[in-house]
């Protein structure tokens, strides 16, 4: 999606006939806060609660961190590998258009700025369930799952209150006053750069962050 292809009607763009299947692409920001929120502190509970005999509970303000940090890459390869991937077949663009197009498109409608509970539930039990195989079952480590899970649902809530407010709230501070003009400079400028929006981390380590 070029910069220049923008819908700046109130508006927002139909993506389906089905008045049903419609409902369902907008969301307030506000049910994302009370459906992952809890999810976060549920399992940053278990995971003192369920401390194994004799260990320590170092691992979990690590683990808590470590998800943190893993959060910040897959937001960085989901933006740029996926919702920016741009398939050759007609059909296949008009689904990547639901996924991330139509916000490019139309980037101040307010109900399309966080991820919908359609996809970002069933995106969470993915992620639960590699977390639950790699350190549980591969690494033999099942009591890092849920404190490392914890972190990883909190920088997801982070990113997407993040992504809302630098569309449509006023940011103070130095930092959260970058975040917002590097955010606008991804959609108005450099489409193709710039992926990272709760942190750029990634896009210096990979080279997609352009010189100012």
């Amino acid at each position: 999606m070029k910069p220049t292809e923008i819908n700046h009607s109130a508006e927002p763009i139909r993506l389906f006939k089905s008045d049903f299947l419609e409902f369902f692409t907008h969301i307030h920001p506000a049910v994302v806060v009370a459906i992952w929120l809890p999810v976060s502190g549920y399992f940053l509970a278990q995971s003192i609660t369920a401390l194994p005999a004799g260990a320590s509970a170092l691992h979990i303000p690590l683990g808590f961190v470590a998800g943190l940090f893993v959060w910040t890459l897959t937001e960085y390869a989901v933006h740029r590998f996926v919702f920016h991937y741009e398939p050759r077949d007609e059909r296949m663009k008009r689904i990547f258009f639901l996924f991330h197009g139509v916000h490019h498109a139309q980037p101040q409608c307010k109900t399309r700025l966080v991820m919908p509970p359609a996809v970002s539930i069933p995106g969470g039990i993915l992620v639960y369930g590699l977390f639950s195989l790699l350190l549980g079952g591969v690494l033999g480590a099942p009591h890092w799952v849920a404190p490392i899970f914890s972190g990883f649902v909190l920088g997801y809530l982070i990113y997407d209150m993040i992504h809302y407010a630098t569309h449509h709230l006023p940011m103070y501070g130095r930092v959260m006053k970058y975040l917002k003009r590097y955010h606008m400079l991804h959609h108005f400028k450099t489409p193709e750069k710039r992926y990272g929006v709760s942190s750029p981390l990634w896009d210096f380590v990979f080279r997609t962050a352009p010189p100012e």
